[in-house]
């Protein structure tokens, strides 16, 4: 009995060894069983926290009418092949244009040569028609710059008067005072956060283009101020290079409205500009790419606006999803305007 006793836990401790020798060391006979395992568990953390950092870089490019800079560690093949993979995944077009979309087109057209709207003589890209090359590229650059969160005859008015003061290159603005161009410039919205980064530009563009602007898209998005609308619609018109559409908030609303970005068979939105854009582009041709912009914002400040829309006064309402749907009544429309 006693040498039983003695024996078992012999045994134990025996079987005990046999089973934390492979934890503790790897077999010979297959050596790459533990080490594939442990490099799979330490690795998922990792991709974990590299999936996370997308959005946030695609965040910048949403918020950049705010002035704020494009952040340096972004990289922008992967991430724009991302946002236009996502886009067609989550609208569903995948390259199909939707119903009706050239005959929309033309009747906005027809409605926009009845009218003129502020676009037509205001817009950025008439901004230093009559300038040198050189100087007229510089010259669209500012307008777009000032351009965000304010009404065309606003930044027109800034534009000539920074005009009539020889304050509309490269090396006049990096002469100027601060404080005169903030005084030019004003009311266009945040002027003073604009008239710092135009010193800014001012400066990079002597530097680094000798006066001029960058020639590149990825250049433009770099500089302090300006963002994806901003910099297609200057390769567009500055270098006559089309590289994509120019979208801002009248193009963004009014391409919801009309269901061109909705996604198929429900009523999801895009949620951005630059959304819109990627979806757009998808299937619009691209001799359309440039003249869009100007059409659809004339459209927006004359007949498709913001709010209250004028869907009785438009010849293509029998075609919109959206007519008739956005129009308050007069009761909330006094409402809105008491809480103002």
């Amino acid at each position: 009995m006693s040498r039983g006793l003695l024996r078992m836990p012999n045994t134990r401790l025996y079987s005990k060894s046999l089973e934390s020798k492979p934890e503790i060391s790897t077999p010979p006979s297959n050596p790459g069983l533990r080490v594939f395992v442990r490099r799979n568990r330490l690795s998922k953390p990792q991709n974990a926290h590299k999936a996370c950092e997308v959005p946030d870089i695609e965040e910048f490019a949403y918020n950049k009418e705010n002035g704020s800079v494009m952040s340096r560690n972004s990289k922008s093949k992967p991430d724009t092949l991302a946002v236009k993979t996502e886009a067609a995944s989550l609208i569903g077009l995948r390259g199909e244009s939707p119903a009706n979309w050239e005959k929309v087109l033309e009747g906005i057209r027809k409605m926009r040569a009845s009218e003129d709207a502020p676009v037509d003589s205001m817009g950025c890209e008439k901004a230093g028609s009559s300038l040198p090359p050189k100087e007229r590229r510089f010259a669209v650059l500012v307008s777009s710059l000032l351009s965000s969160q304010t009404k065309d005859n606003v930044t027109h008015g800034a534009i000539q008067r920074l005009l009539q003061n020889d304050l509309l290159t490269a090396e006049a603005i990096d002469r100027a005072d601060e404080a005169t161009i903030k005084d030019l410039i004003y009311p266009v919205g945040f002027y003073a956060r604009k008239a710092g980064n135009m010193k800014k530009i001012a400066k990079i563009c002597l530097i680094k283009y000798d006066g001029d602007i960058p020639s590149s898209l990825k250049e433009l998005l770099l500089l302090p101020g300006i963002g994806p609308k901003m910099a297609y619609l200057v390769m567009n018109v500055g270098w006559d290079n089309v590289q994509g559409i120019c979208v801002d908030t009248h193009v963004h609303r009014i391409c919801n409205r009309l269901g061109w970005v909705s996604k198929q068979g429900g009523k999801q939105k895009t949620s951005s500009p630059e959304e819109t854009r990627e979806v757009l582009q998808l299937w619009l041709p691209k001799e359309e790419w440039v003249p869009i912009n100007p059409l659809l914002v004339g459209f927006g400040q004359t007949i498709c606006t913001p709010l209250r829309p004028r869907c009785e006064m438009c010849s293509i309402n029998d075609l919109c999803p959206s007519a008739f749907k956005e129009s308050a009544s007069p009761s909330s429309k006094s409402k809105k305007c008491g809480r103002r």
